[in-house]
């Protein structure tokens, strides 16, 4: 019963960390794309020169 129990708690495990990874991929794209849409959508600045998006 216990290695079942083992077994099963590994399989959990493993599940959570393929979830977590996962989502990790999903921040990562969205924080990329938010990143890329930084240098299109930029406002030109003093002197017509374009300026940056964020503040830091």
């Amino acid at each position: 019963m216990v290695p079942l129990l083992l077994v099963l708690l590994l399989i959990l495990l493993l599940f959570g960390a393929g979830f977590a990874i996962e989502a990790l991929w999903w921040v990562a794209v969205i924080v990329l794309v938010v990143w890329l849409l930084g240098f299109v959508m930029r406002s030109a600045g003093a002197g017509g020169t374009r300026g940056r998006w964020y503040r830091w």
